[in-house]
């Protein structure tokens, strides 16, 4: 990316200034970008350990497999799923607060004992598979940020930064080349004066 300046003082001032923002920026989005890689491990480690844990819950109940033939599907439903946010890194990540179930009713007398006992179990698997899916939407969302901010890290370090240093560098230059013509032609119109003083 090419920095578009002209060769004049204010420009070089201008320069100066972006480019002392953005090396002061710097430090703080690598830590931002550490950190944020740090939580998205997290996420995705938890995400896992829910993936796993909620498989475990399948196979333990696996061996009644026959008994669910009997279960009334629509018997237990999700009502709502309270969400709280908490910031990470400055990225707005979901936390699971609750999550409410509503039990539709049903006759305990023609009904076979094992159903309370079901209506319990298929609770903790959707509570384990919807806070498995809060943590892996939290793992996407942190990991989005950290690329946005990998992003940003390599412009300023490998294309802003270098790119102002070349801009004031070719615009001092340019300075002291007009600065040093201007003396040269001074110089010159000096002794061409003296010149034709001493001729007269």
């Amino acid at each position: 990316m090419a920095i578009k300046f002209q060769y004049n003082k204010t420009y070089l001032q201008r320069l100066k200034k972006q480019l002392q923002v953005r090396e002061k920026a710097l430090p703080t989005l690598k830590n931002k970008e550490a950190a944020l890689r740090s939580e998205v491990k997290k996420a995705k480690e938890t995400a896992e350990a829910f993936d796993q844990k909620l498989e475990a819950q399948l196979k333990a109940y696996q061996h009644a497999i026959a008994l669910w033939d009997e279960f009334e599907n629509d018997l237990v439903s999700i009502r709502d799923v309270e969400l709280s946010v908490k910031k990470i890194a400055g990225v707005k990540t979901p936390v699971l607060e609750t999550v409410l179930f509503e039990v539709h009713d049903y006759s305990m007398f023609n009904k076979p004992s094992w159903y309370l006992d079901g209506i319990q179990i298929i609770k903790e698997l959707a509570h384990t598979a919807i806070e498995r899916e809060v943590f892996f939407q939290k793992m996407q969302l942190l990991d989005h940020a950290r690329k946005k901010t990998t992003q940003k890290v390599n412009l300023y370090e490998k294309v802003q930064i270098p790119g102002f240093e070349e801009a004031i560098l070719k615009i001092k230059r340019y300075l002291e080349d007009e600065e040093n013509l201007s003396k040269a032609a001074q110089k010159i119109v000096k002794n061409r004066l003296q010149e034709m003083e001493e001729s007269v």
